[in-house]
């Protein structure tokens, strides 16, 4: 049974059809990509499996649990978390209390500031921000602050953690390092869905790849059957190779 799955996922905003009848499944420690043209329904998807946004139809299971109109807390105490396009810190906190937070909201029942302190150390450490548990978050780089987003996920003890555009503004180096941090995540047993334009993370990271097009999936398959499919090459991948990546 896949951790995390959807049927007929569709969402409307006026007239236009975000996403339509869009079916998906996250296997038990799986790294699924989702990629597609900008206004594909990427980040739309991200916010009904997160509880952001109502589906119109449509039903989303975590588990086997129909989770569909159930609010973000209850989302993610049941062990979904995610990232965002733009990146979301406190940006007059400190490194170590973002993700403090994190493990605060993370839990149904309570945690002790000591417990929630140093889980909060273990996962700057996990991310690589170790030294910086005292920085502002305004002070961190982009690259630390999407770091330091990741961190804060996963304080909360996700089983499924969604990443949107988590290398985007990134130089090649930040990338690679990434890369790397998402196959660690994996390792530690956590599902992952990635948003990503980023292609040489798609294909080096995910075991599946999950294609949206006009709010509707053209394609799903392996990182070799979506780069030699027809139809993504037309839609998406022609004209990022067009674009020079």
């Amino acid at each position: 049974m896949p951790i995390l799955e959807g049927k007929g996922v569709t969402k409307h905003f006026g007239g236009l059809a975000a996403l339509s009848n869009v079916d998906f499944r996250v296997e038990q420690g799986e790294v699924l990509g989702l990629i597609g043209p900008n206004g594909a329904g990427k980040t739309t998807l991200f916010n009904l499996i997160s509880a952001a946004l109502p589906p119109q139809s449509g039903v989303i299971r975590f588990k086997g649990e129909n989770i569909t109109g159930l609010k973000p807390h209850q989302i993610c105490r049941m062990g979904l978390a995610r990232t965002f396009q733009s990146v979301k810190v406190f940006a007059n906190m400190s490194a170590l209390d973002n993700v403090i937070l994190g493990s605060f909201f993370g839990k149904a029942t309570g945690i002790s500031s000591v417990d929630a302190a140093r889980e909060a150390t273990e996962q700057l450490e996990f991310v690589g921000l170790s030294g910086m548990q005292w920085t502002h978050a305004k002070d961190l780089t982009l690259a630390n602050q999407k770091r330091l987003e990741v961190a804060g996920a996963l304080a909360t003890k996700p089983e499924v953690l969604l990443l949107d555009e988590v290398m985007a503004g990134l130089n090649p180096t930040e990338v690679a390092q990434a890369m790397e941090l998402v196959t660690r995540i994996r390792d530690k047993g956590i599902s992952v869905i990635m948003i990503e334009h980023v292609m040489k993370a798609i294909m080096n990271v995910c075991e599946r790849i999950l294609v949206l097009h006009h709010g509707q999936k053209i394609a799903e398959g392996t990182p070799q059957e979506i780069a030699t499919s027809r139809t993504v090459i037309k839609v998406y991948l022609g004209e990022k190779a067009h674009a020079g990546g």
